[in-house]
């Protein structure tokens, strides 16, 4: 193989590749013998087709199947062997090609433009520490009790009111008769609640432990069964007990059934779940601070197919005439996402950063748990969605990168309350608005999307032990 060099011009260039037909011809002879092994001809016993026969047949298919290996071989190392890193997907021009003839073509690329990484030590970030105020644990604590059923038996005889919860089996009918989806064993209510059918807990109030009521109402309009749906209907209910609801305690007990060890270990975990709630919104702002610095550091040219891919990602879904009247400024975001990207990347070569696949998993993994009971929907997606799990691979990619420049770069460390953590966030939130263009850091390049800010980091009660053990562990 010989390959020249043509046509510089900037990150435009053209690589003159010429292969012998010598070469072209092994890759055939290589290819008809793995046909004579298989093939199935008539008249011929397997194995002993002779030649002439399998190129009467099938020279051209082989010929077809010879270039496309050839081409992406001899092109992949053309680009390897020259230091090539295309942006984007190079183009080939055939010269010449054929059975026995040589093949000569011209690779046309767009190189990536070289990256000036500058010492990534004097970059400065502002690292955030929220100092949890005891009352603040105090009151999470206190909602997550409140949030806990503890439904107690009521004594025979005593009649139920709203709050209590009833559990009853029912059979229904319409006109008399009984329906499909009309019968129901052990179901539960809050009185007061009206989750059922319009109507129908109202009339619950008032029975007692072993009481038969007869409710009447009219059945929903999106009642699964259309042909009942606006029908009035008559349940025949059977009171199997009534519960209330009493306070629940805060003590060790209630502690432990979380998943803590007892109350004060209880009070160190809710402490760090509320810092860790604000930790993400605050870490994106020291992130946005490398990304900014980022942004000073020198790359020689921006390809001009990368900006066109770049703008049609930014666009997608707008009119043509909303594009044309933002076409400056979206060419300046496409510019400042693509820079931010090719310095991301070159650093990760630099460092030899690589998504393993246990990693893409331990992350799906964390989707899995931010979303409980729909566990099996989201496995599914990204199942469905090969598209999803690299963008997820992205996410990943980006994030190491960003976690080694942090390691690197000098950390201003702040501790600060829970107010001037929701303060710092609302005025970066702010900021965020009213410069949305200026400060959109994503890059498809890293296959992330733009770093946001939360106005208000996400509030989760625990209500599981499981999350109280997975923080336990963090």
């Amino acid at each position: 193989m010989k390959v020249s060099i043509e046509n510089k011009k900037g990150l435009e260039k053209d690589l003159k590749v010429f292969i012998d037909k010598k070469t072209i011809n092994s890759y055939m002879e290589e290819k008809y013998e793995e046909l004579k092994k298989t093939v199935v001809l008539k008249g011929f016993r397997p194995g002993k087709v002779p030649r002439e026969v399998l190129k009467r047949q099938f020279s051209k298919a082989i010929f077809g199947e010879v270039l496309d290996k050839v081409l992406k071989e001899t092109s992949a190392k053309a680009l390897k062997e020259n230091k090539i890193k295309p942006a984007g997907q190079p183009k080939i021009d055939l010269k010449t090609y054929g059975e026995n003839k040589d093949l000569e073509y011209i690779i046309s690329v767009t190189e990536l433009p070289k990256v000036e990484i500058k010492s990534i030590e004097q970059i400065k970030y502002d690292e955030y520490h929220v100092k949890i105020n005891p009352s603040e644990t105090e009151k999470r604590i206190k909602e997550i009790a409140k949030s806990q059923n503890n439904f107690k038996e009521v004594d025979m005889g005593i009649k139920s009111l709203e709050g209590n919860l009833v559990i009853f089996d029912y059979k229904a009918t319409i006109e008399g008769k009984e329906f499909k989806g009309g019968e129901g064993k052990n179901t539960q209510l809050v009185l007061g609640k009206d989750l059922f059918i319009k109507g129908f807990d109202k009339q619950l109030i008032g029975v007692k432990k072993n009481e038969d009521k007869i409710v009447d109402v009219v059945l929903p309009e999106n009642y699964q069964q259309k042909e009942f749906a606006k029908k009035k209907a008559r349940f025949n209910c059977k009171i199997i007990t009534v519960k209330k609801s009493e306070e629940v305690k805060i003590n060790d007990e209630f502690a432990k059934n979380l998943g803590a060890k007892d109350l004060n270990d209880l009070k160190i975990l809710i402490s760090k779940q509320i810092n860790d709630e604000y930790k993400n919104s605050l870490d994106a702002l020291g992130k946005n601070q490398i990304l900014k610095e980022l942004e000073k550091f020198k790359v020689d040219e921006i390809p001009q197919n990368m900006i066109e891919e770049e703008i049609k990602i930014l666009t997608q879904g707008m009119k043509e005439d909303e594009i044309k009247k933002k076409e400056k400024e979206f060419k300046k975001t496409a510019e400042k996402r693509i820079k931010i990207g090719l310095i991301l990347n070159e650093f990760a070569e630099q460092n030899n950063i690589k998504v393993e696949e246990h990693e893409i998993q331990a992350e799906v993994q964390k989707q899995l748990r931010m979303m409980p009971g729909q566990e099996k929907m989201v496995m599914e997606f990204y199942q469905k969605n090969p598209s999803a799990l690299a963008s997820l691979k992205g996410n990943v990619y980006e994030e190491k990168i960003i976690n080694l420049i942090k390691s690197r770069a000098k950390s201003n460390k702040k501790d600060i309350t829970k107010e001037e953590a929701e303060k710092i966030l609302k005025e970066a939130h702010k900021h965020d608005h009213d410069h949305d263009h200026d400060h959109d850091h994503g890059h498809s390049h890293t296959k992330k999307k733009e770093t946001k800010v939360d106005k208000k980091p996400t509030k989760t009660k625990i209500a599981k032990s499981a999350d109280l053990k997975k923080n336990k562990k963090s």
